[in-house]
């Protein structure tokens, strides 16, 4: 006999949330809307929404069940249907009243930056990717407890309770950190340097296997065109050339050398070291006025704007020597190269300070030291500190050094009192000057010795301030006067500045020039101030700024 309609037991097609878990979603969720680093659209607004509501979510559960287990108490069912109804109805006030102020702390920012406010700013989208996400991940949160409570009732089959549930909490933790470290990490990384290896054999339009002696891939080069990688011939195979540095001069120029070594070249770093350095040699790079040593980012990228610049102020008279050590990007060469950054920095230098320091004094170049995002951090490893840069450089320059740079956290953590972390005075700035715009470089007053050390570093770079200490620390950055571009209106909260930062972290290069991870005009203010090239003025920098910002 059928059983009464009536007497069916509902279907529930929607999931469940506890009243507590949906108050620190709703917490956490409208607290993503507070502004960042870098301006962002409704997609990648909701995206940050629905990571950190899902978030919210679990601390709203666990503080629940920590005070339901110290005071024994529960809610009796009219006073939780009263708190279901009073959260319904304050709520949608406050994603309503957050969702307006996002949208103009969002017009905020890209007036900061210098650009037009966007037009397709969508709230009903940011809130339906962040509802989506959230559910998604609260259902993977809700599966993993499941795999927990299934090992634990097996176990308990064999052991104690007291036994059985520590241990199948346990085992579940293991079993999910390996499925996502050892098999999902492990798997995209080894998915992304396959990716990038093959298009490391790609060249881009405007890179010209070269002809000139001076370059690496030329026809007298002891490295060949092919192995340069893509970085590698975009480096070679562009850049100004005499003729356009002697219109900039209005003197004859030379053709700049240009050293460069990709991973198909050699074994290990010293091996590539070494033969980047030969080639060096053989172009004539020891007998130019200035000698640089780039330490790269990932995938071997030096950014044309800092060696076009240096170019351009000693009208050619220079010579760079780069290597690759990565196909990935930077991101992910710190996750899984990190050590491959480090020695790639140590071997370069160490290779062509061995051959530099056997030259007369008075005839060998000028020697410095440059590096972008993580090449800083390749630079750093190959001195013990400023004092071995002071011995055996003539400079450096470094642009958006990340968070986790040793010797740049010693610096910024001895500034001098009263000086903010983002534009810091270190020594009262006798060696190491920092700056976030141009006019920067010339405070504190006073004696500026060489050799000289310059960072560049955005108040906007998300690069330079991500940490993971960002999810319970609030950082001195965000203390006291803000940077010229940061929104007054962005403030730390636990947790939740963390994934603001860390999304921030993806579109660090899409900002304006001068904002986030971008330094192209700022090189030739930067290489001006460690180089000291002769004859140079501010109205020369003041003419090159727009050829190499392209404004």
């Amino acid at each position: 006999m059928a059983e009464p309609r009536e007497a069916r037991p509902r279907r529930r097609w929607l999931p469940r949330y506890t009243w507590s878990g949906t108050v620190g979603a709703l917490l956490f969720g409208c607290s993503a809307l507070t502004p960042s680093l870098l301006p962002r659209g409704w997609l990648i607004q909701g995206l940050i929404a629905g990571i950190t509501a899902a978030m919210g979510y679990g601390v709203g559960v666990t503080v629940a069940w920590f005070v339901a287990e110290l005071t024994e108490g529960r809610m009796s069912a009219v006073v939780r249907r009263r708190a279901w109804q009073g959260l319904a109805v304050v709520g949608p006030v406050c994603v309503v009243v957050m969702l307006a102020l996002g949208a103009r702390w969002q017009r905020e920012i890209h007036e900061l930056m210098g650009q037009e406010p966007p037009g397709d700013w969508s709230p009903a989208g940011t809130v339906v990717v962040a509802v989506l996400l959230f559910a998604l991940l609260v259902a993977a949160g809700r599966g993993v407890r499941w795999l927990g409570r299934a090992l634990v009732r097996f176990l308990g089959r064999f052991l104690p309770r007291r036994v059985a549930r520590p241990l199948g909490v346990l085992a579940a933790g293991v079993l999910v950190l390996f499925l996502i470290n050892g098999v999902l990490f492990q798997g995209l990384v080894a998915a992304a340097n396959s990716a990038f290896s093959i298009r490391d054999g790609g060249t881009e339009e405007g890179a010209v296997e070269p002809v000139a002696p001076e370059r690496s891939g030329s026809p007298q080069s002891l490295v060949r065109w092919e192995d340069l990688g893509l970085q590698g011939r975009n480096f070679v195979g562009k850049g100004p050339t005499p003729e356009e540095l002697s219109a900039f001069s209005g003197r004859p120029a030379l053709e700049p050398v240009r050293a460069y070594v990709g991973l198909a070249s050699g074994g290990d770093a010293g091996d590539r070291a070494d033969l980047a350095v030969r080639d060096l040699q053989r172009a004539g790079g020891f007998e130019r006025s200035v000698l640089v040593v780039v330490t790269t980012t990932g995938t071997g990228w030096v950014d044309p704007a800092a060696s076009d610049s240096l170019e351009y102020e000693f009208n050619g008279d220079t010579a760079m020597v780069a290597m690759q050590y990565s196909y990935l990007p930077s991101w992910l060469s710190f996750l899984v190269d990190q050590a491959e950054a480090r020695d790639a920095g140590r071997a370069l230098f160490d290779a062509v300070y061995g051959v530099w320091a056997q030259l007369p004094p008075e005839s060998r170049p000028r020697l410095y030291v440059f590096g972008e995002s993580l090449g800083t951090f390749g630079g750093e490893a190959a001195f013990s500190g400023l004092a071995d840069i002071v011995n055996r450089t003539s400079g450096v320059l470094w642009a958006g050094p990340p968070n986790f740079n040793e010797m740049w956290r010693d610096v910024v953590g001895g500034r001098d009192e009263g000086t903010p972390e983002w534009l810091p005075v270190y020594e009262e700035g006798r060696t190491v000057r920092f700056a976030d715009e141009p006019g920067d470089l010339g405070d504190p007053g006073g004696d500026w010795d060489g050799p000289r050390v310059v960072y560049l570093q955005n108040a906007s770079d998300p690069i330079v301030w991500w940490s993971p200490n960002l999810v319970l620390g609030h950082p001195d950055w965000l203390r006291g006067e803000r940077g010229p571009d940061v929104s007054p209106g962005m403030v730390w909260l636990p947790v939740v500045t963390f994934w603001q930062v860390t999304a921030d972290l993806v579109f660090a290069v899409d900002a304006p020039d001068g904002h986030g991870h971008r330094y192209e005009a700022d090189y030739v203010d930067g290489w001006a101030a460690v180089a000291q090239p002769p004859g140079w003025t501010d109205a020369d920098t003041e003419r090159l700024r727009p050829i190499i910002g392209g404004g």
